[in-house]
């Protein structure tokens, strides 16, 4: 796209999509779609991506102004409220990010704050985190860096411990995904690790090292963190080593601007969802920490700017346009790997909607 308003223009194709797949999806919540025609493959609950569909329908409601679209957000953030008591760390993405575009709505206030003080309840000190949780399946006792994101502003707001909880919970990922040191060079994040009594955490085998919606997971998590200094002000220069480490790890894994789904396998599926992830985190990081804020919103303008150029389908491509194509799901087991991921739609309108002035990214 050319133009002083590529990112208007952009965002109003991305809302323009969520009209569509709103008309498609009804009552159920959108997970991928099919890159030949845009079908969507949906959830009846939402699973962890059920907040990012809630959020797309804030971002819509606030663009246009219309109160059916308003509507349309509450209602569907309201669907998500029995997730709150779920056994998942997922809630943060769940709660945070389909509630905090909401700005002004009571409702979405409520639910969100309901959901943190659950959280926090959830919280297992002797582990030092709120577990990854056994509502997704699997093992129960994980920190996985997909775990931090969206529950450090959540447990943030909670009240109480809610602060001192969320800078916990944190810096138990970076000290286990990172190393306690940082990741050092050359060496990927470990991106997801298990807790056994008696021999305490170990790394797994999957997502392995090198993942790219690891490193972006964790670099939104600490700008988040950055934003909110009753966190920041925990260890404030380990967050700020930590931010040095992942956004020299962006640098180098982002030299296409759009990383491999795997560092390691540069011939593989590229993942657009983290692009649009990292985007994110690099605006909110410009607004929070100075002595990097020209470089990281030099590289959030040109993610974003590449991701609408290149990834984002428009009229006469035979698909419905606002399309962010080449998300990769997961390439290991050939899910979704060259699709339109809720997730990815999510973030890229959000980064679009900050360009835009539509919203304060320091809030979301």
């Amino acid at each position: 796209m050319t133009g002083d308003d590529w990112a208007g223009r952009a965002l109003a194709s991305v809302i323009d999509r969520v009209t569509v797949t709103e008309t498609e999806v009804g009552a159920r919540f959108p997970l991928y779609a099919e890159p030949a025609d845009g079908r969507w493959k949906t959830t009846g609950r939402g699973s962890w991506t059920g907040g990012f569909w809630a959020g797309l329908l804030w971002l819509r409601a606030r663009r246009t102004g219309d109160e059916a679209h308003r509507s349309a957000a509450v209602r569907c953030t309201a669907r998500l409220a029995p997730w709150a008591d779920a056994d998942t760390a997922t809630r943060g993405l769940i709660f945070w990010y389909g509630t905090a575009p909401a700005f002004g709505s009571a409702e979405a206030a409520a639910l969100r704050n309901t959901a943190g003080r659950a959280c926090l309840d959830s919280y297992d000190p002797e582990i030092g985190v709120v577990p990854w949780g056994a509502a997704l399946g699997g093992p129960r006792l994980l920190a996985r860096a997909d775990a931090v994101p969206g529950l450090v502003p959540l447990l943030a707001g909670a009240g109480g411990e809610g602060p001192a909880v969320a800078a916990a919970h944190l810096h138990r990922h970076l000290d286990l995904c990172l190393g306690a040191e940082g990741a050092g060079s050359g060496r990927r994040p470990r991106p997801a690790w298990q807790f056994e009594a008696g021999t305490g955490w170990s790394p797994c085998a999957a997502p392995a090292p090198g993942w790219s919606r690891g490193e972006a997971w964790l670099l939104l998590a600490v700008a988040d963190a950055l934003l909110h200094p009753e966190v920041a002000g925990h260890r404030p220069e380990r967050l700020a080593f930590a931010a040095e480490q992942l956004l020299a790890q962006s640098e180098a894994l982002t030299g296409r601007i759009v990383p491999s789904d795997e560092a390691f396998r540069p011939r593989g599926p590229v993942d657009t969802s983290a692009a649009a992830i990292t985007a994110v985190a690099l605006l909110k990081l410009s607004r929070v920490w100075a002595p990097r804020a020209a470089v990281c919103s030099y590289r959030a303008v040109a993610i974003l700017s590449r991701l609408t150029e290149a990834h984002l389908t428009g009229p006469g491509s035979g698909r419905p346009a606002g399309m962010l194509l080449d998300g990769c799901y997961d390439a290991a087991k050939g899910l979704a790997v060259r699709h339109e991921l809720i997730w990815g739609d999510f973030f890229l309108a959000l980064g679009l909607a900050a360009l835009d002035d539509l919203v304060d990214i320091t809030r979301v």
